[in-house]
């Protein structure tokens, strides 16, 4: 059962990574950022390291996340578009 999770993990990693790089829309990349983060992070904790799966989730989907985010509200702003 657990192969299978690890297999649907890294199949979510894959499939999240290329949708991000994919999208020509950035704030759908931004969200898919933060979920390929998120999914990293349970990936560190299932490889037995839940320090650096704490730092990802921290750093790697919460912090960039809401910068990049909050970026991307300020150039829709100057856009005139929000």
């Amino acid at each position: 059962m657990t192969f299978v999770f690890d297999l649907l993990l890294a199949l979510s990693l894959l499939w999240s990574a290329w949708r991000t790089l994919a999208t020509p829309r950035l704030d759908r990349a931004i969200v898919l950022f933060i979920i390929f983060g998120l999914l990293m992070s349970l990936a560190w904790a299932r490889l037995a390291a839940p320090d650096i799966g704490l730092a990802e989730a921290a750093i790697g989907a919460g912090l960039t996340g809401a910068l990049l985010l909050d970026a991307y509200g300020v150039l829709l702003r100057r856009r005139g578009t929000a």
